[in-house]
């Protein structure tokens, strides 16, 4: 195959902040691809470099990128592979002059372009605010011939929605070709999340380091997600499938080039570490754009204390009872006190550390004072007259700034979105012509319930389900998919709202939506609130919702025996 017959082979090197340092050279030299492409950016990291920023205004983007095109410039101009990514942060201008004084100082000849527009005003009391762009200013930069195109605040799928569309030549009306490169996005943007990364099925494959994905892009949309050769990790329909399900909500996917229709797409197994995508059906995008916004919500601190042996219970409320009154005399009244007990205690223990339970307290307020001195002080002064076994597991500090993230939507065509091209000319590039708001679809009917399920046995949720969760600001995503049919016509009909909410105590009194995916075999959950005022205000122990799809599927329930016994999914431990 030849010209636009042939693949589109997109790569990824980059699923956030701080990935693997060397996955762009691993990326470069370890097979063919077309273009290699980085994701930098997330809610959290936009309030990092918007303090950043504050700090130096020439900042406010991705330095780990500029120190990998140290060698990857070069690597990639030798192989005539193009690199796109959103690393620009906060400004994309500066990164991309950044870029040029590298490439001067290395020797390497490469035609810088950039994407801006996304940097919205920003309010009263915040530091950043930024809209999602799409894809087409990445595909003009690349029409007018950039090798390096590094952006703001793009959607994650827009780093291949821009690739394709300049490849291919599609325009705002190809609308099923669009929707099935943002899916492909979609699988790509985490990086080895799609090789078998956080995967529930981890057991029996090689995860000690596995390799980036690739996605074939064909004209149609379509495309075949694998990986280098030779490399660790694993993609199968499995991995692929969570990674579908990871952080989206109904079956309509939306985003500023197009809305994808997850109900639509196919899976199919290609051959070893092949899957292919096919089917997705795409909609015009809504007439608004995404916008997160970040501030500075208050201070925080916590004290994390060591409770070993005998009488837990009875030493954290001792330990509860002093803290709140030593607050108490020194005036001290923060905003939010908290307390947890982990119970990682073992009765008879062979080691201190299995014998000991820690108590987490954490404290806010909108005054440093108020959880500094006087909160470290408390706990200190603790040190001798408090539970037999008295320590903490860190000295307590001053107290740290905590984020806060807000999400919110403004018209599409009040917002520039301008293509910076290689030889400086600025062109702007128009809303899609075409919109439609965005609206649930009607629920698809179940599956036909298994006919005689037989005897049942309490087991995990997770012998005959996979599951991968994580967070959308304050809000939780828990997507669940069984390993076969019969497994899927028995989820269906029974891991309903009020039965998740019985699994999962701690969502029992917040909103949980619940959406099915026929295709998939699979269910997503979205649970409103579970994450307070999301990742950058640390609201519970696990911020980010990263482990609750397998909190999930270690709860145990009544499963009919016929499915545990011929589950093809590796075994779990109970």
């Amino acid at each position: 195959m030849t010209g636009q017959d042939a693949p589109l082979r997109i790569g990824n090197a980059s699923g956030f902040y701080g990935d693997r340092f060397d996955a762009v050279r691993e990326m470069l030299t370890g097979g063919p691809l077309d273009v290699l492409t980085g994701d930098y950016l997330a809610e959290l990291t936009m309030l990092i470099l918007g303090r950043s920023r504050l700090k130096d205004p020439t900042r406010g983007y991705a330095t780990t990128f500029l120190r990998q095109l140290e060698e990857g410039l070069g690597l990639a101009h030798e192989r005539g592979v193009r690199i796109v990514a959103n690393a620009g942060g906060l400004n994309p201008a500066g990164l991309a002059d950044a870029v040029r004084e590298l490439a001067a100082k290395v020797g390497v000849p490469v035609r810088v372009a950039h994407v801006e527009g996304d940097s919205l005003p920003v309010p009263e009391g915040f530091l950043t605010a930024n809209a999602y762009l799409g894809g087409a200013g990445i595909a003009a930069c690349l029409t007018a011939g950039a090798d390096i195109v590094v952006t703001g605040r793009v959607t994650d799928a827009a780093l291949v929605t821009g690739p394709a569309a300049a490849h291919f030549g599609w325009g705002p009306g190809d609308l099923d070709a669009l929707a099935g490169a943002v899916v492909a996005g979609h699988v790509l943007e985490c990086g080895t999340q799609a090789t078998g990364g956080n995967y529930s099925f981890f057991r029996g494959h090689d995860l000690r380091r596995p390799g980036f994905p690739v996605a074939e892009i064909h004209a149609d949309g379509s495309s075949v997600i694998t990986k280098h050769d030779g490399t660790g990790g694993v993609v199968d329909l499995g991995t692929v499938t969570a990674q579908l399900l990871y952080e989206t909500g109904g079956a309509r996917y939306a985003g500023p080039d197009v809305t994808a229709r997850l109900d639509t797409v196919r899976l199919d197994q290609d051959g070893p570490d092949r899957v292919r995508i096919s089917g997705a059906h795409g909609e015009a995008p809504p007439p608004t754009l995404k916008a997160g916004l970040n501030r500075l919500g208050g201070w925080r601190n916590e004290v994390v204390f060591v409770l070993t042996g005998l009488d837990v219970e009875a030493k954290a409320q001792l330990v509860r009872e002093q803290f709140t009154d030593a607050l108490a005399r020194s005036g001290a009244e923060p905003d939010e006190v908290r307390w947890e007990l982990s119970r990682t205690d073992r009765a008879d223990a062979a080691t201190e550390e299995s014998a000991s339970a820690l108590l987490r307290l954490v404290v806010r307020d909108r005054d440093q004072e108020a959880v500094g001195r006087a909160v470290s002080g408390a706990a200190i002064e603790l040190a001798l007259g408090s539970y037999p076994g008295f320590h903490v597991t860190a000295p307590p500090g001053k107290g740290a700034p905590y984020g806060v993230f807000e999400a919110r939507y403004v018209p599409a065509d009040e917002v520039p979105h301008i293509a910076v091209l290689p030889d400086g000319r600025r062109l702007s590039l128009a809303p899609p012509a075409t919109t439609r708001p965005l609206q649930d679809v009607a629920e698809p009917p179940l599956p036909a319930p298994l006919p005689d399920p037989g005897p049942t046995r309490s087991a995990p949720l997770g012998r005959i389900a996979g599951a991968r969760s994580g967070d959308k600001g304050g809000d939780a995503n828990v997507g669940v998919w069984a390993v076969d049919d019969d497994a899927w016509r028995w989820l269906a009909h029974e891991l309903t709202v009020e039965r998740f909410r019985e699994l999962l105590p701690e969502t029992a009194a917040l909103t949980v939506v619940r959406h099915l995916l026929p295709n998939l075999r699979a269910l997503n959950f979205t649970v409103h609130g579970l994450l307070g005022e999301g990742v950058a205000a640390q609201h519970r122990f696990d911020p980010q919702a990263k482990a609750v799809g397998e909190w999930l599927r270690s709860r145990h329930l009544p499963i009919p025996v016929s499915l545990l016994e011929t589950a093809h999914a590796p075994e779990a431990n109970a």
